[in-house]
């Protein structure tokens, strides 16, 4: 395990970060915004990146006009549509399965911690060919979504370990903000989007980067 046994565990955002679903969220929002008969641009994709379902779903139907459905039916469809996709192929992110794997071999806990909804997290959980996660949290398992810190100490609480002793690797602003008022590390791997370290955090360009031995060393470059 790393220098002085940090960290005890860490705490991994799904997409965008362990997985390469970004790219399904966005056509399915494409193709809500035609049947509203409305546009829907990438950069309007990549301000919904690590928000809540939720509070991205309410926005949806605002600029959507959408009166016909509520926001839980809006999360449905979307979620459906890429749980889909994601059963025809999943891409995993660059280095993600081995540090995955290489976290478990030296007994680091690990959590999945994400705002998609936890029918989502458990296809995604269930293609991983080792028992991958010691705790999942889900969009639809919290009160408050990111960047309020509530995804990130649950996780720390049901792994129980202190926040502080905790790495979270997350793919945008939001997320960040969300890992970083929850006390842990937060570690920025730019996938759509470019990230800006947090006050306390650390931006690296892959997990490729990362080794279980090597990974409480980020701590020195917060």
């Amino acid at each position: 395990m790393s220098e002085n046994n940090f960290p005890e565990a860490v705490l991994w955002d799904m997409d965008g970060t362990l997985i390469d679903s970004e790219p399904y969220w966005v056509a399915s929002e494409h193709r809500l915004a035609q049947d509203y008969g409305t546009t829907w641009s990438e950069q309007d994709a990549h301000e919904l990146i690590g928000k809540s379902l939720y509070d991205s779903s309410e926005l949806l139907r605002q600029k959507f006009g959408i009166t016909d459905l509520s926001v839980v039916q809006v999360i449905e469809r979307l979620t459906s549509e890429v749980v889909s996709d994601l059963s025809q192929r999943l891409v995993w992110r660059p280095g993600a399965l081995e540090l995955l794997t290489d976290l478990k071999k030296a007994g680091i806990k690990t959590a999945l911690v994400t705002m998609s909804m936890r029918r989502m997290a458990q296809s995604v959980v269930d293609q991983i060919p080792f028992h991958a996660f010691d705790a999942v949290v889900a969009g639809d398992e919290v009160v408050m979504g990111k960047p309020h810190p509530e995804p990130y100490l649950k996780a720390a609480a049901m792994l129980g370990v202190d926040p502080t002793k905790c790495i979270a690797l997350e793919d945008s602003s939001t997320g960040l903000a969300s890992a970083e008022a929850a006390g842990t590390l937060a570690v920025g791997i730019p996938n759509l989007i470019p990230l800006v370290p947090t006050a306390n955090g650390v931006v690296i360009k892959s997990l490729t980067e990362l080794t279980a031995a090597n990974i409480g060393e980020l701590r020195n470059r917060g």
